[in-house]
């Protein structure tokens, strides 16, 4: 239900408690209220009223609002209001009365929580509750439905997630996450107790449809598990830089999991088998599909190939699907790349990336949609970016740092792209001023063709 449909004055009269009071405040006035209107209703009948004119009676008539006792909202409004509040400002409420403490108990309330899990000497954010977790683990479980775990670089947090993933076991959960804010401290405990902890989940829920998992010791045994308990309701599977997953483990996923529409994997999984499973007539369209490509050990430079028949396949079962790849690779690792027509619709380069590699891309990646370029050097891509424009008939978002182009050559790019430049950020130093245009000629050209005002971004000078 929108909030549009409930009484519009609680809902405005909280929204401005919420802005100029805290919750204190509102504490005190939920118990003094009743005797306010007691005292007033309670007015000697000896004392004679003055008479009240048009405009004091309608003053009089806008003070009964905020009389009113918060205790009388109705039940579905209260509810409304808490699912907007904090944990810990939802938490202080429900101590004002006894009908507000039911409210915080309702399942609704708990269907979706964010444990935090951080140590002192590692992290300044705060931490769930101990007490809290436990009173979730004892009365919310079977409730929660929408849970991920935050934990900070320490392994000790890692392990406090394990073991609450351990009690979940009356859960029915159906996203699951477990987010590294530093560096991956899931990988640094041990393997078999979060492989444990995880299966607990697997087993118990049945009914998973959204797992991310990456940067996790997640090995194959584990998927299986994950297939065989979860299979008809899986939708969505994150799982890069998972080292202890294998290609074979990804297909047992692809094959029994026909309702998968975005998976996320690190290249090393991908497989023209994988993608043929994922193409099979049984399975449904799949939507995202994103591919980590990194250099495990510097200095690799040779990386399996995909055919380009096992490409068709996957764009002719599911012709919308859009292929992301982030790659943080080498100059010298991008051999294996791009030779052939590959469908990838959204191109994002982590470190430098060769002019070869560039002319390659406006070839042979006819459904680009976005580029990004972080870094290339010192020499100019002129020509790689008008192929680009020429080739690339869908591209609509162009990001390009630290390497260089020509003044015109960037004008034609954006003439022969168009409108259909929704997103174009290019920070300034790219731009080399030419003979035919400056710096300060620039924005007025591009902003011609794009149809809006357009100028470079400017780092900026603290």
């Amino acid at each position: 239900m929108d909030v549009g449909e409930y009484p519009m004055a609680a809902v405005t009269s909280f929204r401005s408690f919420r802005v100029n009071c805290n919750l204190e405040a509102f504490v005190r006035m939920k118990r003094n209220n009743l005797s306010v209107v007691n005292k007033i209703g309670q007015s000697s009948p000896a004392v004679k009223q003055p008479k009240l004119g048009f405009y004091s009676s309608l003053n009089q008539i806008h003070m009964y609002p905020v009389l009113l006792d918060w205790g009388s909202l109705p039940h579905h409004v209260v509810l409304r209001i808490f699912q907007y509040l904090p944990l810990i400002d939802r938490a202080r409420a429900s101590s004002v009365c006894r009908r507000w403490n039911e409210i915080f108990h309702i399942p609704d309330l708990w269907r979706k929580f964010e444990f935090e899990l951080n140590q002192p000497a590692t992290s300044y954010f705060k931490s769930t509750h101990p007490d809290l977790i436990q009173q979730i683990i004892k009365k919310h479980a079977a409730h929660l439905q929408y849970v991920s775990f935050k934990v900070d670089s320490s392994t000790e947090s890692a392990e406090a997630a394990c073991d609450i993933l351990s009690q979940l076991v009356n859960c029915s959960i159906q996203t699951l996450g477990l987010i590294s804010t530093a560096k991956p401290s899931f990988m640094n405990m041990s393997q078999s107790h979060f492989v444990s902890a995880l299966t607990v989940v697997f087993v118990n829920s049945k009914s998973l449809s959204s797992i991310k998992i990456e940067d996790t010791p997640m090995d194959d045994p584990s998927l299986k598990i994950l297939v065989a308990n979860n299979s008809d309701t899986l939708r969505l599977l994150k799982m890069s830089s998972c080292p202890h997953v294998s290609s074979d483990g990804i297909l047992c996923v692809a094959d029994y999991c026909q309702g998968l529409r975005e998976l996320a994997l690190n290249y090393y999984m991908l497989s023209d088998e994988l993608l043929l499973a994922l193409s099979n007539e049984t399975h449904v369209n799949l939507e995202h599909l994103r591919i980590d490509v990194v250099s495990e050990n510097p200095g690799q430079i040779e990386f399996h190939s995909i055919k380009k028949q096992s490409w068709d396949a996957l764009t002719k079962h599911s012709p919308g699907v859009n292929v992301v790849m982030y790659f943080f690779l080498y100059e010298e690792e991008f051999e294996t790349f791009f030779k052939e027509e590959t469908p990838v619709t959204h191109l994002y380069f982590g470190r430098s990336v060769s002019k070869t590699v560039l002319g390659r891309i406006g070839l042979n990646c006819s459904r680009l949609i976005e580029l990004v370029v972080c870094a290339n050097g010192l020499q100019t891509l002129d020509d790689e970016l008008i192929c680009i424009a020429k080739h690339c008939k869908n591209l609509t978002a162009l990001g390009l740092s630290e390497c260089e182009v020509s003044c015109s050559a960037f004008i034609e790019f954006v003439r022969l792209c168009g409108r259909r430049l929704t997103q174009l950020s290019i920070m300034e130093e790219v731009l080399i001023p030419d003979d035919n245009y400056s710096l300060d000629e620039i924005h007025t050209e591009v902003s011609k063709y794009l149809g809006r005002i357009w100028f470079p971004d400017v780092m900026p000078i603290w």
